[in-house]
């Protein structure tokens, strides 16, 4: 509900007088700040901010919320094949050689097919067709020659979309990446899209907008019917209150307007959009413990897990910016948080910690103080986490139609941005076009002031991603072998050639 709040509070400064319908009983949509003793407070929700999420950052400075930097001083460390590795920068380093190359060449390949992807419109890509009709997990079998980086790959999607390699389409996670800023800034922690956290809760962002417009947030309103063959557009909530407007934007994940009924129906391409493009999975753990016992070891408390039996693939440090309430979160996610869901909180809770305990060589990590989870998977007005995805085919025959206006309807919600969609700095940008949108319409702004790029937060500067001379420049596994082939074939006939001249086989001059 980020986005929808963030339509209204630009329609009210623009002069105008709009009504927020929200569904459940609070704002804040798929943001879910928890307050209690035990942990001050805890966001269930989308949390991080980071360099290039300046929207977002600019709506924080408004209303006096401070970020703080997610611990990242001492090691991360990487779990695969029963043993942890510690670790410094954005991903975990490969020994092997071939393992390297292959890596280098799976991240380097993804950047650069990201490169020919428009942000504004993925589906006019040269090779739009091509790649849209193929899953990441082919991707990966064509790219890929080890088992170690296709393993990585999959947890590599897995975090970033809460959906598996085989569910996704390669043009859409190529164009889901690039438009976050590519693989290092989606992935890192530092100068990343997880650097840095709200003091007292992203949830905060939502509730200050919502005190803004205050009366004009209806809570508990979810919408059933919007009707819009008369002169002006009725909207029916189940609670049967009725609201009329000239304009109507929609600020929900797309296949959340399945619970709408609209008169007259949907165009044929929208409609049959909503019915394509699933919800993630996720459910997002904290773990609370007496005190940081990793923190002694030398390791901050990110995690990557690569282990089937393990349930968290991601970790983050979420202890507060004092040092008070240590704690641990992670997430688990696609696979894993569809086959844990049937279990009790309990037993999820002692599955985490033992693998905790794994990876940190930690006794105290089997004994937590607290324990705070949120299923996404069950929330009635989100349908899952973090955000809509889309499975191969559909975005090339239906994208163009996920932000087109629908008569006097807009469509807002993160998955209609084309910066940071799928986190709350898109729900803003999305949130805000959308209002647009309708100042337009209304005659109140150009047509060219509707898309509109946002100056880059001081406090939060973008640092650009240095690459090595060897990272841009080492060939991929299939091109070393070529080569070491190509060189191999020429030394034999070399040789060959020596042995046939000494024997008197070739002819002299």
């Amino acid at each position: 509900m980020v986005g929808g709040l963030s339509a209204a509070k630009l329609l009210k400064s623009s002069g105008l007088n709009p009504v927020v319908l929200e569904a459940r009983d609070r704002v804040g949509g798929r943001t879910f700040t928890v307050r209690n003793k035990e942990t001050k407070w805890v966001d269930l929700g989308g949390a991080y901010v980071g360099p290039t999420q300046n929207r977002l950052l600019r709506l924080a400075k408004e209303y006096g919320i401070q970020t703080y930097k997610v611990n990242e001083k001492e090691n991360l460390v990487h779990y695969a094949n029963g043993k942890s590795y510690p670790f410094k920068g954005s991903f975990p380093p490969m020994w092997n050689p071939i393992v390297l190359m292959d890596f280098n060449n799976l991240f380097r390949t993804m950047d650069e097919m990201g490169k020919e992807i428009p942000k504004e419109a993925p589906w006019k890509a040269p090779h739009a067709e091509e790649w849209d009709k193929m899953t990441m997990q082919q991707l990966f079998e064509k790219v890929c020659w080890t088992s170690t980086v296709r393993r990585f790959a999959t947890l590599f999607v897995n975090v970033n979309v809460t959906s598996e390699p085989h569910e996704v389409s390669a043009l859409w996670f190529l164009w889901y990446v690039k438009q976050c800023g590519g693989t290092m800034r989606i992935f890192s922690t530092t100068n990343g899209g997880q650097e840095r956290k709200f003091a007292g809760g992203s949830g905060q962002i939502s509730e200050c907008m919502a005190k803004e417009l205050g009366e004009r947030v209806k809570l508990e309103s979810p919408v059933y019917r919007i009707d819009q063959t008369g002169d002006v557009v009725v909207v029916e909530t189940v609670n049967k209150q009725t609201y009329t407007a000239r304009y109507v934007i929609v600020a929900t994940p797309p296949a959340m307007n399945l619970k709408m009924h609209f008169s007259p129906e949907l165009p044929p391409l929208r409609n049959q959009l909503i019915n394509r493009v699933p919800m993630g999975s996720v459910i997002k753990c904290m773990v609370y413990y007496k005190e940081n016992f990793w923190r002694k070891k030398g390791y901050c408390g990110s995690m990557v897990i690569e282990e089937e039996g393990a349930p968290i693939g991601l970790t983050l440090d979420d202890t507060k910016p004092d040092g008070s309430v240590p704690a641990i979160m992670g997430f688990i996610l696609a696979r894993k948080c569809r086959k844990l869901c049937d279990l009790s909180k309990e037993e999820r809770l002692r599955k985490i910690c033992e693998i905790y305990s794994k990876v940190l060589g930690s006794e105290e990590a089997l004994h937590p103080v607290h324990y705070e989870e949120k299923n996404w998977c069950e929330e009635e007005y989100s349908g899952g986490c973090y955000t809509a995805y889309f499975p191969p085919g559909i975005l090339t025959q239906f994208g163009r139609v996920l932000r087109e206006p629908v008569g006097r309807l807009y469509f807002a919600g993160t998955e209609t941005a084309t910066e940071w969609s799928g986190y709350m700095e898109g729900a803003v940008q999305a949130g805000e076009r959308a209002a647009r949108e309708v100042l337009c319409a209304m005659g109140k702004i150009h047509q060219s002031q509707i898309w509109q790029s946002e100056p880059e937060c001081k406090e939060v500067p973008a640092l650009p991603f240095v690459t090595t001379f060897w990272e841009r420049n080492t060939p991929s596994v299939g091109g070393f072998l070529k080569l070491v082939g190509v060189s191999t074939f020429l030394s034999a006939a070399a040789a060959a050639g020596l042995v046939a001249y000494k024997k008197g086989l070739l002819p002299q001059s």
